[in-house]
């Protein structure tokens, strides 16, 4: 699994997808899929990465958008208490930059 099929290669516009290593950087793809992928793309994740991996990606990322992370937080069963994108400070910090 160390190349992403072409089919993702829309979710990771900024960087370049043919030398992108799955392996290396597991962590940025799975948060890149959980707040765009399709359920194509979903599938494809659930297929190369362990729960754990995805869950712990969303334990403690800070990348997702509230939305994301809440739908995921509900789909996977975890407290939202228990992301750290979701926490109270977090969410203090990004209303100081974006108070809507």
């Amino acid at each position: 699994m160390k190349h992403l099929p072409i089919f993702l290669s829309k979710y990771f516009w900024e960087v370049d997808f043919a030398s992108l290593d799955a392996e290396k950087y597991p962590k940025y793809v799975i948060e890149r899929i959980l707040e765009y992928g399709d359920i194509k793309a979903i599938r494809w994740m659930k297929k190369n990465f362990s729960l754990d991996e995805i869950k712990n990606v969303l334990y403690n990322t800070r990348g997702l958008t509230l939305r994301s992370a809440t739908f995921w937080a509900i789909v996977l069963g975890i407290p939202k208490k228990s992301i750290k994108c979701l926490s109270k400070p977090y969410l203090e910090i990004r209303k100081l930059f974006w108070p809507y």
